[in-house]
């Protein structure tokens, strides 16, 4: 497949007619189950893989399903390209969580120091400071650099399309007219959060905002919601930004989330249908029905209407 080729939508309507045979697809890899569930994906719809491990993040059984394996620091830009370019890898997808408050330990950049391409692109984001360092500004950059050597950067659901959440009550019971409330406060809220580039995740009750997520991640803002409200009857909301770039950080829940949620007290999750990765799928459902927790999810323009959050009050 030529790179200039557009990518194809993400549609779990896809899954039976994906065809990846003759293609070798490039994953970078980061932390959790996501990058598996992707490369098996890809070997079921008979592709080959080029799995490129994010250093100290990687799953371990990502060797095993690996056609061409390699590992990259987090800021070896110039690395990564290279070793795609190498194995005559067109399209690319990134997939799994970079843990970036391990990247403020001390330390850190000694296992992801930049090389001179990294260096020469993010010089006015760390170096200069010229230009902000949000996640939406420096994952267009990578995505531009890699465009610019013939690798195109797609989402991980143009291989695995199968992965994405359907709208309609998942698992569990309906959800009850407080709870659709708190949902709708949530959902608003979320969105303005994203809007800013912030995070996808924010915890309520009562329609008041208990946790906003920001550079801990989801499973820390969860239970810390918990921790601030040990009463429980929590309500998480996670939903794609409205800008959301479905190349990079498409919503992902996996049984990590679920787990911070049962600890948390909370007893629904509401997502966004067609945004969303739902990862081991079938033991997610069966862990929510164990935990009494209620997974739903709503098509965006579910909660249409204003966004300001004076109003979902």
């Amino acid at each position: 497949m030529h790179h200039d080729q557009p990518c194809p939508p993400s549609s779990a309507a896809a899954v039976d007619h994906l065809d990846l045979r003759g293609e070798t697809v490039g994953i970078v890899a980061g932390w959790g189950r996501y990058p598996v569930m992707v490369a098996e994906a890809v070997r079921r719809h008979g592709g080959r893989t080029a799995i490129l491990e994010v250093r100290g993040h990687a799953d371990a059984d990502l060797r095993a399903l690996a056609d061409i394996h390699g590992t990259v620091g987090l800021a070896q830009l110039g690395g990564a390209i290279a070793f795609f370019c190498r194995h005559g890898v067109r399209r690319v997808t990134m997939a799994g969580k970079v843990h970036k408050v391990k990247l403020f330990a001390r330390g850190a950049w000694r296992h992801h120091l930049p090389d001179w391409m990294a260096l020469k692109i993010f010089w006015p984001h760390f170096i200069s400071r010229r230009r902000d360092n949000r996640d939406d500004s420096l994952l267009g950059l990578i995505a531009a650099t890699f465009d610019a050597a013939g690798v195109r950067i797609c989402p991980a659901t143009d291989f695995a399309p199968e992965l994405l959440a359907i709208p309609g009550t998942l698992a569990g019971r309906p959800l009850s007219a407080t709870e659709m409330a708190d949902v709708a406060f949530g959902w608003r809220l979320a969105k303005e959060l994203g809007a800013h580039d912030i995070g996808q995740t924010v915890v309520v009750r009562n329609r008041a905002p208990i946790a906003l997520e920001a550079i801990e991640g989801t499973d820390e803002c969860i239970r810390r919601a918990g921790r601030l409200c040990p009463s429980g009857g929590l309500v998480v909301v996670k939903v794609a930004k409205p800008q959301q770039d479905l190349r990079f950080d498409m919503p992902t829940v996996g049984i990590g989330t679920l787990e911070s949620l049962a600890a948390a007290g909370a007893r629904v999750l509401a997502i966004e249908a067609e945004k969303t990765i739902l990862v081991d799928g079938d033991r997610l459902f069966g862990f929510a029905g164990e935990r009494g927790i209620t997974i739903a999810s709503f098509p965006n323009g579910a909660f249409c209407g204003s966004s300001r959050i004076a109003r979902a009050a």
